[in-house]
């Protein structure tokens, strides 16, 4: 039996599954294999949206736990976390945290000397540091000795036992400590952009190849030579290439510049690496940049 209503709706309708538009007490006799049918098709379409519930919700949990799963086994794996520190106070306090954890050595890179940290702040870690007797050794940029008030800060670090060196091109802000961590921008070029920490030594090793050459190639604060406009009898073309050279440009573009083959162009390097007592093209350019031969 089935409910209907005083304008009898239509049966095939409510085979079909309709509900009744007006529910009533009135019923109505059915034969039992459709009441059935209509029961079991009723039944159908309820599990049928058990499921496709289930399977969203399926997908949706599958896909959360797939970047987990992933970003745990990265973890494990390599040992890697990185957290981006967008706040001064917080990359001022990662900092403090290193200072008290770090134990053999820190290096870093400063394309400036003290930037919007307060100078007393920085040499007193760099006293705690040293007191502990972790090897603190620091890159800054050459033209800082212009600036009396930045020559003044490199000095009083070196007083206090900072392995000081200058270099013509330093890249960037880097800061090293025990080759676990790692201190750097998230832009280059922008400061305020903020900072990268970086942890575990599969990663740090990395940035310490990075610091490495630019150190050796660095001159020890108080050390720096005097620049010199000749290049002990340079030849102006000579010059001229180093300058193109140290800009980045090919050999070939060099060479159509300056009106000459190819060959010449190498025969000009090497005897500038010689010249220079370089192994290398980068050694080269950094010590002639150093004479200031770029100038």
């Amino acid at each position: 039996m089935v409910a209907t209503g005083p304008a009898h709706d239509n049966r095939l309708e409510l085979d079909a599954g309709k509900e009744s538009e007006e529910q009533s007490d009135a019923v109505t006799v059915v034969a039992p294999e459709i009441a059935l049918l209509r029961l079991l098709e009723r039944e159908r379409t309820r599990l049928r949206n058990h499921l496709e519930q289930a399977d969203r919700a399926h997908s949706t949990l599958k896909t959360l736990a797939g970047n987990f799963l992933r970003v745990e086994m990265l973890t494990q794996v390599s040992g890697v976390e990185l957290e981006i520190l967008h706040d001064y106070s917080r990359i001022q306090q990662v900092l403090e945290d290193i200072t008290v954890t770090v134990q053999h050595g820190l290096s870093s890179m400063h394309p400036i000397a003290r930037g919007r940290e307060i100078p007393e702040r920085a040499l007193n870690r760099d006293r705690r540091q040293i007191e502990n007797g972790v090897q603190v050794r620091s890159v800054f940029s050459q033209r800082l000795v212009t600036v009396p008030e930045d020559a003044e800060h490199l000095r009083a670090k070196a007083e206090l036992g900072v392995q000081v060196r200058l270099s013509p091109v330093v890249p960037m802000n880097m800061i090293i400590a025990d080759d676990q961590f790692a201190i750097l921008p998230v832009n280059p070029e922008d400061h305020t952009a903020g900072a990268i920490l970086a942890h575990g030594s599969a990663l740090v090793r990395s940035y310490q190849a990075l610091f490495e050459p630019a150190w050796h190639m660095a001159t020890p604060f108080g050390e720096q030579k005097r620049p010199t406009q000749d290049g002990d009898g340079l030849r102006e073309q000579q010059r001229a290439a180093l300058r193109m050279l140290a800009s980045g440009m090919k050999d070939e573009k060099v060479a159509r510049n300056l009106g000459v083959s190819l060959r010449t162009v190498s025969r000009m390097i090497s005897d500038l690496m010689q010249e220079l007592d370089a192994s290398s093209r980068f050694e080269a350019g950094v010590r002639a940049a150093r004479l200031g031969w770029l100038d």
